[in-house]
């Protein structure tokens, strides 16, 4: 068997001839770099004229090649401000996004300073009051609704206890633990209030359609109610305080109508507690009982 032919550098003649040259313009260099420093060293003014004339050479190349590099740098310039566009359009949508939340905010921190103003200011001229707190939750199954406040039996709230906020009545306490006091909505479905229209004086009842609106009943005539008409409890039951606003008519049909609560349900945050207009006889005890 022949032995494998081996391959180096000579294998190729292309190869050979690059070396070559290589090595040619290698030693070209080197000895152009000697003459010249010789030339520097030993004669300067030839040395002047050798500059000389390469600098005016160069120029008309370097002319030529300045528009392409400023043109590079320009080009280089504009992706990088371009690039920095980008990010900066992102930071900005960050910063007005973060600007909308602190709007937003800002406008419920307001609200809810303006709600507490007025509450403290009914609260301060109404001593009667009994509780004040957060409505920190709603129930709505069906036809009913309820609320819960966050205020209990500790508090002094009892069942049976008108609620309201500034704007009007939101409904009565119907069941209460320690901390917390369940409402049954104006709205509810088995909800009815005495009231009195404000335009006449003419008597009304108002049931809970169990869909955020009240229907609203005349006692005293086919055409009692007119569209806009304000109602306010009557104060007959004993269980809400006379003169305390509650609705306004939306729509009418004959004797009935249809009401929108004032105190807006949906927009409930605190409510205050009020005792009873008239407290409940006391319970009499069971026949045949004496008492020592």
């Amino acid at each position: 068997m022949a032995p494998p032919r081996h391959r180096d550098r000579g294998f190729s003649r292309r190869i050979q001839y690059g070396l070559f040259f290589g090595y040619v313009a290698a030693t070209a260099g080197i000895v152009a770099g000697l003459a010249l420093l010789l030339i520097a060293r030993f004669n300067p003014v030839t040395f002047d004229g050798i500059r000389g004339l390469a600098l005016d050479l160069t120029t008309p190349i370097a002319s030529a090649a300045r528009p392409i590099v400023r043109g590079a740098d320009s080009l280089g310039q504009e992706i990088r401000d371009y690039l920095n566009a980008g990010a900066q359009n992102s930071a900005l949508r960050d910063q007005l996004v973060q600007a909308r939340r602190d709007l937003i905010r800002a406008r419920v921190l307001a609200a809810q300073n303006a709600q507490l103003k007025r509450i403290v200011k009914l609260v301060e001229s109404d001593p009667t009051v009994v509780a004040t707190a957060r409505i920190v939750g709603s129930d709505l199954v069906g036809s009913r609704r309820f609320a819960t406040l966050a205020a209990g039996s500790a508090d002094g709230v009892q069942r049976g206890q008108p609620v309201r906020t500034p704007d009007g009545l939101v409904g009565r306490i119907a069941e209460t633990g320690r901390h917390a006091a369940r409402i049954v909505l104006l709205t509810d479905g088995g909800s009815t209030v005495p009231l009195r229209i404000v335009r006449t004086g003419e008597p009304a009842l108002a049931d809970g359609r169990g869909d955020g609106t009240l229907e609203l009943r005349a006692t005293g005539g086919v055409h009692a109610f007119q569209r806009g008409d304000l109602l306010v409890t009557s104060g007959v039951g004993g269980v809400y305080p006379p003169d305390m606003p509650v609705a306004v008519v939306v729509t009418t049909s004959g004797e009935i109508a249809t009401g929108r609560p004032l105190a807006n349900p949906a927009k409930l945050d605190f409510a205050i507690v009020l005792p009873e207009a008239m407290a409940p006889p006391p319970v009499a005890p069971p026949a045949g009982r004496t008492h020592r």
